[in-house]
């Protein structure tokens, strides 16, 4: 179960572990772009993008 977070450091490590532990399939490949997408915003300082991918890789684990 993923830990409802607001830190958006802490929610980017609950999101990776469950996207890790979580069974290959399409939901995790899914839920890694979305992943990868939030890394990508959260470099480029866009919090509010990442967070919404971050939403989005929950989503897609199911």
């Amino acid at each position: 179960m993923l830990l409802d977070v607001t830190r958006p450091s802490l929610k980017t490590i609950s999101v990776r572990n469950a996207c890790n532990d979580a069974p290959a399939g399409p939901k995790r490949d899914a839920a890694l772009k979305h992943y990868a997408a939030a890394e990508d915003a959260r470099l480029a300082m866009r919090e509010a993008d990442a967070n919404k991918r971050l939403d989005a890789a929950i989503h897609a684990l199911g």
